[in-house]
């Protein structure tokens, strides 16, 4: 509730009066936008008359109903009771959560003070997906929405070992190579030592040098170059190979479970965002792995030997050298936050880039069918700006960063020169020893310097991991059964038994109740928004019921494996898809083993042989992207020879003709003959004469099925699919002059 209505609502309840539900309006009855409360105590229902600007209320009574609906992206509250309606309160679906469960508290409520009793404490509503609490009031689940709310962690790394575990004896071995290589890099420094203290001073003070140990030297440190040379290109090559194969493995799994998910993980995300997650995302992970990691290995390897061979050089020159690392540390962790955030939000911004890229580049021709052209760049440069933005304030934080540990670095180095110079003039140490330990020291502070920036790197494939495992994470609300159920043969029985579904804040189906027989076809019909597409879903197991089942020769689909059952379902719909690849491509896209034989009898059948035949390399001719470079009618009838080609029992024709002209309706409808033909077939139609010949018609108004039968009978009984039948049958006399109306399905053939 609005705190500017809490004061005014509790005003009007008695001191003992209990609130037990609430729901703000944001609609008058006028569909205008106001503000309203509808409330519920443990004693009546209160309400904000909206046009009198007064407060009235109804106790509880016999008769007395509170009823909810919604359509069209508006929702209706009405308390009724025997005499009819008493009032009305409209809002959008952003409050229907809370006018859902206002209705169910009412109507518990009710129960109880009209059979004298106490009401028990309300069940919390829980995620379909995740079986969470969900809060009051609302449909999103804080647990499968961490996606958005959870900070990307350096642990995330560490779930990648899971991919990395079948290659880890290659992990091992340039391990082991990183290490050896290491060490053979630590050998001419400490050969220098004797190279000055034992040839190059005593040369300086008259003594005579000697070549042969001269030689010995200068072989060692050749030795030791190529030595380092060889292990470490050896350990980049198997490790770089490793990490690639470990990248390539993490893509095809996350495209495989993205694969898996339903269509309503699809319909809340962008495709240039999933693009850019499994291509660009598992690129920076692939390079972190590479050359990142591999870097950090070697540097903490190089600290530690050096650290080592330091301490046993002068124990007390080496405690010099780590003056700058409580500085270099404090550093470190004061900007860890500042890249994690930031990364991830360079990650987000670098999305919306490659989703305007995404959107723009496929729909091509509508951007330049409405001359938007210059709208398109500017949102491609308000996003990049966002990019270059959000960019931005990350290197203003390491632009300071990395100078300060540098310059820590250096003022190590000239602190250590500064003791050392006072050691060797107290005697302490040798020319040799100290030239030797600036040089090891140098190295040090070197790879010091590279490990303050590996943590820039790990916190952006930090980021990149989080949003890889954001998607493996996700659990699809379409799942496969744990113990399956194997269909028998198939013929076609289809049972809907008191479907209800629900998407986000709307109220779909209510209490569906549908026989299909084997061989049927039934004929969806209704509004838009009236549930057809979504039973046609909910049968397809796009999506799954929220209430009742859906059955197939009797078994629940829920516990068939979703591949098995889908491999029984033809699909043509309005706007068929296909994909770049050849004709003969497309039309065995559902059977990539069919021979050219079995293709070119689908094409026959579907009435689309001859004008393949008159493209210039017949069924090896390229569609071009989504098929831009075929027909409207051409790319529907690749779409049903793609369907007759598995020879479904069961057909779903979703708007199949109602994006084409009447002539090529005509060769359409053909196809359809032969498609239809002994299947059970579902079919929604714009044009409602397209399904006079169906068995029977299913008129569906809110989510609800009202009338069934064919169409005479239903003409006859001058019910709701009459009043849409004369209504668009008005709308064909007004509009046509001289013009043909629509075809109609050819009568059924049953097998």
């Amino acid at each position: 509730m609005p705190e500017s209505w809490r004061p005014r609502l509790e005003a009007e309840l008695a001191p003992d009066e209990k609130l037990l539900a609430c729901l703000s309006l944001d609609l008058n009855i006028q569909l205008q936008f106001d503000e309203g409360v509808v409330a519920l105590s443990d004693r009546r229902l209160i309400a904000w008359d909206q046009v009198a600007k007064a407060w009235t209320h109804w106790d509880f009574r016999p008769g007395l109903a509170l009823r909810h609906r919604d359509h069209g992206g508006v929702a209706t509250l009405e308390l009724v009771d025997a005499e009819g309606k008493l009032a009305g309160w409209r809002f959008t679906l952003s409050q229907d959560p809370a006018a859902v469960h206002l209705a169910d508290r009412f109507r518990a409520r009710l129960e109880c003070v009209l059979a004298g009793q106490e009401p028990p404490p309300p069940e919390p509503m829980v995620c379909p997906t995740c079986d969470a609490a969900l809060p009051p009031g609302t449909d999103e689940c804080p647990t499968c929405a961490r996606e958005i709310h959870t900070p990307p962690s350096t642990w995330t790394l560490f779930r990648l070992w899971r991919f990395a575990r079948p290659y880890k004896n290659q992990l091992l071995v340039g391990f082991l190579l990183t290490l050896c290589a290491t060490a053979a890099t630590l050998v001419p420094p400490y050969l220098t030592m004797p190279l000055m203290d034992e040839v190059l001073i005593p040369y300086q003070n008259g003594a005579p040098i000697d070549w042969s140990r001269v030689s010995g030297l200068l072989g060692g440190l050749m030795g030791a170059a190529l030595v380092a040379w060889s292990l470490g290109w050896a350990k980049t090559y198997i490790l770089s190979v490793a990490s690639e194969k470990i990248s390539a493995e993490l893509r095809n799994k996350t495209y495989e479970h993205l694969q898996s998910l339903s269509l309503e993980y699809f319909g809340g995300k962008r495709t240039g965002d999933l693009m850019a997650r499994i291509g660009a995302e598992t690129d920076r992970i692939c390079l972190f792995l590479s050359l990142h990691l591999l870097d950090f290995a070697t540097d903490v390897l190089m600290i530690t030997m050096t650290a080592a061979i330091l301490v046993s050089i002068n124990p007390l020159l080496a405690l010099v050298t780590l003056v700058p690392l409580p500085l270099i540390a404090f550093l470190i962790h004061k900007v860890r936050d500042h890249l994690r955030y930031g990364f991830e939000q360079v990650d987000r911004a670098w999305s919306e880039v490659t989703n305007v890229l995404a959107d723009t580049i496929p729909g091509i021709r509508v951007v330049k069918a409405f001359a938007q052209e210059k709208r398109e760049v500017n949102r491609f440069r308000d996003a990049n700006q966002r990019n270059f933005e959000v960019n931005n304030r990350i290197n203003k934080v390491w632009s300071m960063f990395a100078p300060t540990v540098t310059l820590a670095t250096e003022v190590g180095l000239l602190i250590v020169w500064g003791f050392g110079i006072w050691l060797v003039a107290k005697d302490s140490i040798t020319v040799g020893v100290l030239s030797a330990f600036l040089t090891y020291i140098s190295r040090f502070y070197t790879r010091l310097d590279s490990m303050s920036r590996f943590h820039s790197f790990s916190q952006k494939a930090a980021a990149g991991a989080k949003r890889i495992f954001d998607i493996l994470d996700h659990v699809s609300s379409v799942p496969d059964p744990v113990n399956p159920q194997h269909l028998p043969k198939v013929t076609g029985a289809i049972e809907v038994r008191k479907v209800g579904f629900r998407y986000g804040n709307r109220t779909i189906l209510r209490g569906v109740d549908l026989n299909i027989r084997p061989g049927e076809m039934i004929g969806l019909v209704g509004h838009s928004g009236s549930g057809k597409s979504t039973l046609v879903n909910l049968i397809c197991r796009f999506y799954d019921v929220t209430d009742g089942s859906i059955r197939i020769e009797g078994v629940d689909v829920r516990a068939v494996p979703v591949a098995e059952y889908r491999s029984n379902i033809g699909l043509v719909l309005q706007e068929p898809f296909l994909f770049f690849g050849t004709i003969a491509e497309n039309i065995a896209y559902g059977k990539p083993d069919a021979t050219r034989e079995e293709i070119i009898q689908a094409a026959r059948a579907a009435h689309a042989h001859d004008f393949i035949m008159r493209l210039p390399h017949g069924y090896d001719s390229l569609v071009g992207e989504r098929g831009q470079a075929l027909s409207g009618g051409e790319r529907q009838r690749i779409s049903i020879a793609r369907a007759l080609l598995i020879d479904p029992r069961i057909l779903i024709l979703d708007e199949a003709t109602s994006a084409v002209d009447t002539e090529t309706e005509m060769e359409i409808q053909a196809a359809l003959e032969n498609l239809i033909r002994g299947r059970t077939t579902i079919a929604i139609a714009h044009r409602l004469s397209t399904l006079r010949k169906a068995d029977r018609l299913v008129v569906l108004d809110r989510g609800q099925i009202v009338e069934i039968g064919n169409h005479d009978t239903l003409i006859a009984k001058q019910g709701a699919y009459y009043r849409l039948y004369e209504a668009q049958t008005r709308k064909l006399d007004d509009d046509a002059i001289g013009g043909d109306r629509s075809p109609a399905l050819p009568p059924r053939q049953h097998a």
